[in-house]
């Protein structure tokens, strides 16, 4: 399967602009069976109180399905969605036929404001398309790899994110470990551009099971990187070295 990490730029607080810009992004790459966007990629990082999220019906849904159509693929990214009183971050897999899964973030990063307006999620959610198993994370779930432990139940995780370039080191280093520990592909996706708190520069990359960087965009710069998942390649890596056979067993309390 062929994959495509979408790092792009993103409006503040303004899903049409971003959601046009992206229908010429997607335009020029190359075709691919999963597309995937950064977190928050119609409004931005909205954890500020008076930053824009979408309301349900969302536009940015809207968006992906009619895409995913249009496409003949599956497309995945994050968006900020007020839900009753609160908000949630939900990261959407959208399906060519226009079904989906979502996955609400589960580590809120209460550093940059998002426990006070958002809400956390409660299930680690697991999507399969086309025979591969994708493990969907948002970007400061990366810092927590009980959460992320694989019990052998998937593939890829997919792990969208607006993390900023002071922190660049931690995004770098954190993606490849999680590779590593759960002997799986991670494809980190991140954002350029600005918001009214940070900069960010990218660092998106397609990483194999060994830590190693297959594809990675240039920092700073709208990119579309592309990977394919071998999922014979991950089948022999684990009869090879089965080190999640040897794994120690916990219970998630949550």
């Amino acid at each position: 399967m062929k994959i495509n990490l979408i790092q792009t730029d993103i409006v503040w607080g303004d899903p049409q602009a971003n959601c046009a810009h992206l229908d010429k992004l997607l335009a020029g790459a190359e075709p691919a069976e999963l597309y995937v966007l950064p977190e928050m990629f119609s409004t931005g990082f909205a954890t500020l109180p008076n930053a824009t999220v979408e309301h349900e019906p969302s536009a940015g849904l809207a968006w992906m399905q009619r895409k995913a159509a249009e496409l003949h693929a599956a497309i995945a990214g994050s968006i900020a969605l007020e839900v009753g009183e609160k908000c949630v971050n939900r990261f959407y897999f959208v399906r060519p036929d226009g079904t989906y899964e979502q996955y609400d973030k589960r580590h809120l990063f209460g550093y940059g404001g998002e426990g006070e307006r958002f809400q956390a999620g409660q299930e680690r959610v697991i999507v399969k398309y086309l025979g591969v198993r994708f493990l969907l994370a948002v970007c400061y779930d990366l810092r927590f790899p009980v959460w992320l432990r694989s019990r052998d139940d998937y593939d890829v995780m997919l792990l969208v994110a607006s993390w900023p370039d002071v922190r660049r080191f931690a995004w770098d280093t954190l993606a490849r470990a999680r590779a590593i520990e759960n002997a799986c592909y991670v494809a980190a996706v991140n954002r350029v551009g600005t918001d009214p708190a940070c900069t960010y520069n990218g660092g998106t990359a397609w990483i194999g099971p060994y830590g190693e960087t297959l594809a990675e965009a240039a920092d700073g710069r709208e990119s579309v990187v592309s990977g394919e998942i071998d999922l014979a390649r991950i089948a022999t890596y684990h009869a090879k070295f089965p080190v999640l056979s040897d794994a120690d067993s916990f219970e998630l309390k949550i």
